[in-house]
């Protein structure tokens, strides 16, 4: 294994370009939370892929943003925060949009990282591109990076050239041994992600006014001697009138996230799981730090 190659890579950009979608594609498998609403990934997460040739550790980040409150203050430091120690950033962007204002933020922030990083512009949703505008929206997202920066465009969603990518990341990192076991896919436990899955369900279940001010506590997880899972969780929204549309007309709603979240959590263990969803109002959440602490959004000073 003496030119065998490994490293870490951390994957950035805007709220709701595919990130975790893209870690998902790569790995071959779900180990990400995915929505269609930003904001869904709201801590860094490891993806880890091992071939017989490398290791690729991703950094899956929470979009970077304009923070409205607390929470997304968090969320900006978390992305910011991957971006230490890395070998290779991939500064993921939305082809079929022209650039933002987040996506200038970004760019202007990756030109002070150390010159040995390398930088990959990957342009996404590559199938909502016309052709004829694919090279126009390549030209404005390279006029923001360096000009030694790497490009390909891809579809996470189709996975559309996602092979050709993680060929361009291995030739990037550096020859070095492995830092993971064979068979670890991320450094979280499957509590952690059992939280997100049920927050991702909430998310592609709930109207426009509430995934923005839902959090998930997860309260008991416990592997019984039949071998289910029980798991009891709590779902956090920020006004009474939340809570309503939240747990439905007789609890209709909640009863659909519970089912949607449990065949998930299900699907990722590999194990029977009875899920227990509750729902408490906790004021302003969002702007709250002692809250945003006992939920894991620790904001630094």
């Amino acid at each position: 294994m003496t030119d065998y190659r490994s490293g870490f890579i951390a994957i950035i950009g805007r709220p709701n370009v595919g990130k975790s979608t893209l870690v998902n594609a790569m790995l071959g498998q779900k180990i990400a939370a995915v929505s269609p609403r930003p904001q869904t990934t709201r801590r860094r997460q490891l993806g880890i892929l091992t071939r017989n040739d490398a290791q690729l550790i991703f950094v899956d980040t929470p979009g970077i943003h304009q923070p409205k409150h607390k929470l997304g203050e968090f969320l900006n430091q978390e992305a910011e925060g991957a971006l230490d120690g890395v070998d290779v950033i991939l500064f993921l962007v939305d082809a079929s949009d022209e650039p933002t204002e987040d996506d200038i933020r970004i760019a202007s922030m990756l030109k002070k990282v150390p010159a040995r990083i390398q930088l990959v512009l990957t342009l996404n949703k590559l199938d909502l591109v016309e052709a004829g505008n694919l090279q126009t929206r390549l030209e404005a997202y390279q006029a923001l990076v360096k000009s030694d920066a790497k490009a390909i465009s891809i579809s996470a969603l189709h996975s559309e050239h996602v092979n050709d990518l993680i060929a361009l990341l291995i030739s990037l990192l550096p020859v070095r041994p492995p830092e993971y076991e064979e068979n670890q896919i991320t450094d979280l436990y499957e509590r952690e992600i059992a939280a997100d899955l049920i927050r991702e369900a909430a998310l592609l279940k709930l109207r426009d006014e509430v995934p923005h001010g839902i959090a998930v506590r997860v309260d008991d997880f416990k592997e019984r001697e039949n071998g289910m899972t029980y798991i009891a969780a709590t779902l956090f929204v920020e006004r009474e009138s939340q809570k309503g549309i939240v747990i439905g007309e007789g609890g209709k709603m909640m009863k659909q996230i519970g089912t949607a979240a449990r065949k998930q959590i299900e699907e990722m263990g590999g194990h029977k799981v009875f899920l227990e969803l509750r729902v408490k109002v906790e004021k302003d959440w969002r702007n709250n730090e002692n809250v945003l602490k006992r939920l894991g959004y620790k904001i630094k000073k």
